[in-house]
């Protein structure tokens, strides 16, 4: 796979991540991009799960505010959308909300 593919991988489920991890993790030449990527894709998936942790809990609290914070459940899913798209067009941007806080944080 080249680096653009790895990039789009990485955002694509966490089983894409790791396929993309690995495809990275092989190949000769270390690309920045697949690199930057792999980095975003993990810390969004990171944010997914802490965000799942922390809307169930607050559902089980407060169960009449379930419909209105089911909503920023969507919240990851956009992230991983704007991702997909930062790697197709070979751009090294965070993703928005979160991305500068993982650049640097797993060094791959």
């Amino acid at each position: 796979m080249n680096a653009k593919t790895i990039s789009m991988v990485a955002y694509m489920t966490i089983i894409g991540w790791i396929i993309a991890y690995f495809q990275h993790k092989g190949s000769e030449s270390k690309s920045t991009l697949a690199s930057y990527h792999l980095e975003q894709g993990l810390g969004v998936f990171i944010f997914a799960v802490l965000l799942n942790i922390v809307l169930t809990v607050i559902i089980r609290i407060i169960p009449s505010l379930g419909s209105v914070i089911s909503l920023v459940g969507i919240l990851p899913l956009v992230l991983l959308i704007l991702g997909i798209i930062a790697a197709a067009n070979e751009a090294q941007k965070p993703v928005p909300l979160i991305g500068k806080f993982f650049e640097g944080k797993f060094g791959f």
